[in-house]
This record gives structure tokens, sequence and C-alpha cells, in this order.
């Protein structure tokens, strides 16, 4: 029988009076982070019983708009990077890469 590996990646996340993320770490020690202070999430997993993707998004209250807007963008991006890796779909993954260019150009977030 093969040996069984396991990996632990914890978020802990420090709320205010009102429930409002105010600190947000992470340690995912198999991957060399341990205890590293963000300032946004999204984490999606897949329930498949039900067909249906399970999602928490969290950010500080003092993360800033304009880096959330690169957030999403980078996010987007990796996502349709994913999507290729997971279905080889080269149209759909074009397809969402120039949505990624769209999104940039109309944030402004491409350098000129």
């Amino acid at each position: 029988m093969a040996n069984v590996h396991r990996s632990e990646i914890k978020i802990d996340i420090e709320l205010d009076d009102n429930r409002i993320p105010e600190k947000l770490k992470w340690t995912a020690k198999d991957g060399g982070v341990e205890n590293e202070e963000t300032k946004a999430m999204l984490l999606s997993v897949w329930d498949s019983k039900n067909k249906e993707s399970l999602r928490i998004d969290l950010w500080t209250k003092d993360m800033p708009v304009d880096e959330m807007k690169i957030f999403f963008h980078q996010t987007l991006v990796a996502m349709s990077d994913t999507f290729h890796r997971a279905t080889q779909d080269e149209k759909m993954s074009a397809t969402m890469k120039d949505f990624c260019d769209y999104f940039a150009e109309k944030l402004e977030l491409k350098q000129k």
C-alpha cells in the first residue's frame, strides 16, 4: 500500500466587532508559506453531490480598491489558464483571455 501524504492549508481570520475581516493570514507549509498576511482571498470548492460551487470571498476593510481591481484581473487570468489546463478547450480559453484584456482595459490596468 502506498504512503498517503496529507497537506494542510490554514486560513486565520481576525474580525472586528461587526465581524468584518481586519486581518487575514494563511499557512501552506508544503508551499513554503507560514502565517503570511494577505488583504484578500477567494476560495472555491466543488460540491459534486449537488453539482455546484461553494465560495468564500474575504477581504480586509483596509484592502485598497485599486489593488482589488488588480487582484480580480490577475485572478481572472489565472482562472483562464486553469480552465485551459483542465479542459484543453483552446477556443474558450482564448475567449476568456480576451475578456481579461477587456477587463484590464476598462479598468485602465494596462500600463501605457
